[in-house]
Order: structure tokens, then sequence, then C-alpha cells
């Protein structure tokens, strides 16, 4: 992806500092009152120096005390100052990096399923994380570093010239060529630590894979398989990262060069200036003070030129997300959806995937009424999941319009039409928390009671109960400590907790054995009564007793009614059946 120019980096990142502006602007002030007490330094000596020189009884006991209370008041002031700065700038940059993973956050919460099958989570984690970390010390550093810097080369450049202006200008001539190769040597840094965060992303990527599919690794005894494309990325990055230290290290040589040069400048012009009579000695003394604190100064933007551009990295990485098309959002005019009996039409409905354009379904026509159980059958690719996913909007359609109850689900709140319809899946997600959390989170606000409920509806109450710490245990990771009929269970009840008009159960039972099976075919039935219910299935055993069945192929839907009727037919549905039971009977 191509950079984005520094200058649109700050138009995007100025709102999150503009809510902050009083504490930036008081910050700021501190770093001139500790500019001032720096800058005071050199004029102090050169006051001491001159005088000694031309009119030592003028220097005074009192003279040199009171200089002193003027230094000692000024360190007091630039000590409080820089107190400030140092907790109350970085307190700032911790708020602005805090709206910044909020708004990245909400922003994540409003992106399709789309955004999320083109993106890793490891590349989003560190987005969020380790991005915005540095953009906590850029928010502070950026504004106060390049304010102290000009403030400091503008006095000096006066304070000097007021010294002797011909040497103060070929002093200065080294600047626009240190500008110019410290420029150049920017561009490169901030490449090379844009390649570090996206590599750091693939990195985190692959170890949450690995991680997270520790038991496929170890079942296949593919340690050695995981180490190596582990040490392949590890590698890449440290390539990356070695890169990145190059091109810092130029810059901070370059610079080291240049200080030398100013010095070398100082030296010799200001000695043959001093030789000639052409400057003072005092001035000579404060001259070489304020070149000392340029110098310094140059040299401090430097060493906070790898946290600039590791700043403006994470900036721009966070533009990536909020960048990220919403494909699936509200109507200006959408109202709550009202659920009257819970019948569901599609009228000519295509869809084809907006990133491959991959057609699935085309022109479908079909009205489940309210109350109907009907199953969904056919081939792998027929367009029963995909079917079932444009009900809920998690794809809109690409021709045609789905309705409930007559209203078009594009017309609806996103919130209210997702209410309105529970879904069951066959790959179950429990959060890492409690049994009693994971079930709650069907109702926020729900009571105990109503959880138990819940849980005794859909047969889990009784296996929750012989837990060491029954509703209140910890279920691991994605559920990791639990069966997979347990886990099944659970997310039935939290469908039951939610209580919605709408079921969609996608192949809720086909991961499960035999027994776990029947325990969770038996909630999944109480959990359909009263309920209009569409059934992906491919255990046909399990949707006998459907109201409708619906065969899906290329060609939309090719075959439907009773289990009965379609048997009778003879055609798609009969061969899935008579494979079955021979498959069955082997």
């Amino acid at each position: 992806m191509e950079q984005t120019k520094p200058k649109g980096l700050f138009a995007r990142f100025w709102p999150y500092l503009r809510k902050y502006r009083k504490i930036m602007i008081f910050d700021l002030a501190c770093a001139a009152l500790t500019t001032v007490c720096d800058m005071v330094l050199p004029l102090i000596m050169r006051y001491l120096t001159n005088t000694a020189l031309t009119d030592a009884a003028a220097l005074t006991v009192q003279a040199v005390l009171q200089l002193g209370l003027l230094y000692l008041v000024l360190r007091l002031i630039d000590g409080a100052a820089n107190y400030y700065m140092a907790s109350m700038g970085h307190i700032m940059g911790v708020y602005v990096e805090t709206d910044m993973r909020r708004d990245a956050f909400d922003h994540l919460q409003k992106l399709g399923h789309t955004y999320y099958s083109n993106t890793k989570v490891g590349q989003i984690m560190g987005r969020i994380t380790n991005d915005l970390f540095d953009v906590t010390e850029f928010s502070h550093h950026c504004p106060e570093e390049f304010f102290i810097a000009g403030i400091k080369i503008v006095a000096s450049f006066v304070i000097l010239c007021q010294a002797s202006v011909p040497l103060t200008l070929i002093l200065f001539l080294c600047v626009p060529l240190m500008a110019v190769v410290s420029i150049f040597l920017n561009r490169k840094m901030r490449a090379a630590f844009r390649q570090q965060r996206v590599q750091i992303g693939e990195l985190n990527a692959r170890i949450e894979d690995s991680l997270l599919g520790e038991r496929v690794v170890k079942a296949f005894a593919n340690e050695e398989v995981e180490k190596e494309k582990f040490a392949k990325d590890n590698q890449a990055f440290k390539q990356i990262k070695t890169t990145s230290y190059r091109y810092m290290a130029a810059f901070q040589t370059s610079t080291r060069m240049f200080d030398g040069l100013m010095y070398l400048v100082v030296i010799v012009a200001g000695g043959l200036f001093l030789s000639f009579g052409l400057i003072d000695p005092g001035d000579m003394v404060a001259y070489m003070l304020y070149v000392t604190t340029l110098i310094a100064t140059i040299r401090r933007i430097v060493e906070f030129a790898e946290q600039f551009q590791r700043g403006m990295t994470g900036i721009e990485r966070f533009c990536e997300i909020m960048d990220a098309g919403v494909e699936i959002f509200d109507e200006p005019d959408a109202k709550p959806l009202q659920v009257k009996k819970g019948e569901i039409q599609l009228d000519h409905v295509s869809f084809e995937y907006p990133d491959d354009h991959n057609q699935v379904l085309k022109d479908v026509n079909l009205t489940i009424r309210a109350g109907e159980k009907v199953a969904l059958v056919g081939p792998s690719g027929g367009g029963k999941t995909t079917l079932c996913n444009l009900i809920p909007r998690f794809y809109d359609v690409t021709e045609g319009k789905i309705l409930v109850d007559g209203q078009d689900v594009r017309s609806v709140t996103l919130k209210s039409l997702r209410s309105a319809i529970g879904v069951v899946q066959q790959d179950v997600y429990l959060f890492s928390g409690t049994v009693y959390e994971n079930i709650a989170y069907g109702k926020v606000g729900a009571t105990r009671q109503e959880v138990e409920q819940a849980a005794k509806l859909a047969g889990a109450h009784e296996f929750i109960s012989q837990l060491k710490d029954g509703y209140d245990t910890y279920v691991g990771e994605r559920g990791v400590k639990l069966s997979g009929g347990q886990k099944q269970r659970i997310s039935i009840a939290r469908v039951f907790l939610k209580n919605p008009p709408i079921l969609i159960l996608d192949e809720a039972t086909s991961a499960l054995d035999n027994e776990s099976e029947i325990l969770v075919g038996r909630s999944l039935e109480q959990l359909a009564q009263g309920r209009t219910t569409l059934t992906i299935a491919h255990r046909l055993t399990t949707i006998q007793n459907a109201d409708r069945i619906l065969v899906l192929g290329k060609e939309g839907i090719e075959e439907e009614g009773t289990h009965a009727q379609l048997l009778e037919k003879k055609g798609v549905y009969y061969r899935l059946w008579n494979g079955m039971v021979e498959a069955a009977g082997v």
C-alpha cells in the first residue's frame, strides 16, 4: 500500500490531539519556560567573562550572588515545568491513544465478514495495540520537541548574530545540507519501520495460528513444520528490523558528522575572528555554549526521529483500519423491525461474494411461513449457509430482496434484525470466562434465575451442576475445557435466553458423536418450538420431521417437499438419502 504523506496523516491525527489542546498548550508553555532557562546560562557566562576582562571591580560578591540566585530561581521553574511535561504530557498521549483505540475497535465492530475473511487477526491486534503505544509518545513529544527546537534555533540565531553575524551565517550554512540528508534518510527509515510493523503483524498471526491449533499440530506430530514456518517469518522480521536499524544508524552518524562540522567551523572561524579582534572573549564563550545548545537540540531531534517515524507509521496503520469500508450499515431512515409472525420471504435473490465475485445464489424465490420448520440440504457449495447468512445481513444480497413479515431487511436497523434471529452454528464459539457469562451473553442484564432456566431448557443444567464450580466454572479459551456436546448445549442455552422468533441452525449437530447428537437434538427440538426455523443439515436423519425440505444446488432450489414426498420423487434427495443409508450399512 502506498504511504500516506505526513501532511495527510497529521490532518487525520489532529482531531484527536485537538480534544486535549488545553493540556497541550500548557505543556508547550512549560516547554518554553524550560527553553528560556537553558538559554539564559550562556548569557550569564558571557556577562561574567566580559566583566572579568574589562571591569573586574564591577564583579562584586553581591553581583555574583544575585546572578546565582537568578539561575537558582530559573532552575526551580525549570524543574516544575519539566515535571508537568513529563507527567501530564505523557498522560495526554495516553488519552489520545485510548480515544484512537476506542474508535478503531468501534469501527472493527462495524466491518463485515469480507474484511475479516481477508485480514489476519494478528495484524488487526498489532494495529490497535503495539502501533498505538508509539502514538502515545508521538502525541506528547512531536509538538513539544519541534516547539522547543524552533525556539532554540531562532533564539540561538538571534543571539549569535549579536556576537558575530558573519560567523553565525557561516555556521548556519551547514543547516540546509543537514536538512537534505535528514529528509532522505527519514523517508528510508519510515518505509523500513512500516515494513517492520507489517511483518510483526504476520509474526503475531503465525504465533496465534500455531498456538490456537496446537492440538492439531500435536495430533499430526508437525511441531517441526510449525518451527520451520515460524523461523521463516522470524528471519524475515530480523532482516527488516536490521535494515531499519542500518538506516537509523546512517541517520544518526550523518548528524554526528554535521555536529563535528559545526564545532570545526566555530573552532577555526571563531579562532580567527578572535585573533583578529572581531569578537570578544566573552562573546566567544557564549558563542560556544550556544552552539553546544544548538547541537544538543539537533541531536535531540535526531533521537526523536526514530520515535517520530514509529508514531507516523502507527497513525498510518490506524488510518488503514478506519478507511476500511463498512459494507453493512443502517440506512438513514431505518426503523426497528416489527416481528409479528416471523414469516421470511426471498424475492428473486441473487448473491455473489464482493471480493471474488463468485456467484452462489441466482434468482432464488422462497417463502417460509411463520412457525414453519424448513430444512436446507444439498451438496457443499450449493449456497445453504450463504442463504442463511443473508437473512441477518451478514452479507447483503446482490439482487432482489429479503423480507421479514413484509419488511425489507435493508430498511430496518441491524440491531433489531439480529436481535430477532438466533443462530446456532456447528463451530461453537465460547468466550474466555465462566459458563454463566457465556450463557448470559444471550441477553444483556439477565438474572441468575433466567440463565439457569435457559440452561434447563437446553438440557445443559445437569452437566453444568456437576462441574467443579457449577455455573462459575471457567471454560478456558474458546471453551477448551468442555466437550463438543457441552459447548453446543451452552450455545443453545444462550439462544434460549435470547428468545428470538426466528431460528437458524447451521449444521448444529454434524460435529458431535451419536450420544451428544441425540442430547443436543432434543435441545434443538425444544428450542425450535413455536419459532420459524431454518436448519442446514448434512445428516439427513436429523431433519426427517421438518415441515419442508429444500434441496439446494447450482440451479437454486432443485426440489422441495416433506421427507416422504422427496423420497417418492426419487430425485436428488432420494440419491442423497440412499447414499447415506448405504454408507451407514457399510
